[in-house]
């Protein structure tokens, strides 16, 4: 049996939106869709005197999601699952076994805004991540993807362009960082500082598309070295006019007890477009 595409629902805006775009995705790859809803289990305890008023609230919320998924894309096969507890918890445990974890990116979880949880479900996910918004997708084009050197962007490009390559969409492959302030490098003795760092930076970007080309000979691929702008700062600008932004989980200026690089939050906390955090395997990092 294929793996499911995991979809966290609830009654707002952008939920409804992630579940349209997660149905599309599913119907194109012949993968089932498993419509996850979550209940505060404050309420959930026989004393409270609310629980079966609470689960039948729940079960019904579902079978009017599942209704109207199945109208999206009558092909997919779409099964419901009613949990208690947090929501960030529940998506992260089903992601072990998921195909891709989807969620909307405005608020409406019990406890907290959506965003808060995204970045729970994109922190401890065993699976790429997409976080999709009410964004009008009117004219946008190309996918965009981040990288820096790590393993994670390594493999953020390589969903990337897999992505890029079935849509039939050009891959732009971004590369940011700021150079040096001047009274950074006020006492180094090299003139050609700045050109070198740069150079440096050139051929990790090159290294990150190597390969590319015999793998997608028809995928059409630009290389964009910004060496003014911040990464997140960047990516937020390129994903202004994608259909699609992909990041890696971390980068590698991460530190190691962090599960989501400082990029990812802030692209994720300001959303320009759809956007999945790409985490394919497990990447170790030495002390």
């Amino acid at each position: 049996m294929n793996e499911a595409i995991v979809v966290g629902v609830n009654d707002s805006p952008s939920s409804e939106a992630a579940m349209g775009w997660a149905m599309h995705r599913a119907a194109t790859l012949k993968l089932p869709v498993q419509l996850v809803h979550a209940v505060d289990d404050r309420w959930a305890y026989d004393s409270v005197g609310y629980n079966e008023w609470i689960r039948e609230s729940g079960i019904n919320f579902l079978a009017a999601a599942k209704d109207r998924a199945a109208k999206m894309e009558p092909t997919v096969k779409v099964t419901t699952d009613l949990v208690s507890g947090g929501a960030g918890y529940a998506l992260g445990k089903r992601s072990k076994k998921a195909a891709m974890v989807v969620i909307g990116s405005g608020h409406g979880w019990a406890g907290g805004s959506l965003t808060d949880r995204a970045l729970q479900v994109a922190a401890v996910a065993r699976c790429p991540v997409a976080v999709i918004g009410e964004h009008d997708m009117t004219n946008r084009k190309g996918i965009v993807v981040g990288v820096d050197g790590s393993e994670e962007s390594t493999q953020a490009v390589a969903f990337a362009a897999a992505e890029a390559d079935r849509q039939g969409q050009e891959l732009t492959v971004l590369h940011a960082f700021l150079t040096p302030e001047p009274w950074v490098t006020r006492g180094v003795p090299r003139t050609n500082y700045f050109e070198v760092i740069t150079e440096e930076e050139r051929v990790v970007l090159a290294e990150t598309v190597a390969g590319l080309a015999d793998k997608y000979p028809d995928l059409v691929v630009h290389q964009i070295l910004d060496t003014h702008t911040r990464p997140a700062e960047a990516l937020l600008a390129a994903g202004a006019t994608a259909q699609l932004l992909v990041v890696g989980s971390r980068g590698r200026g991460a530190f190691k007890r962090l599960l989501l690089g400082s990029t990812a939050h802030a692209v994720l906390t300001k959303l320009p477009c759809p956007t999945i955090i790409a985490r394919i395997s497990p990447v170790k990092h030495s002390d």
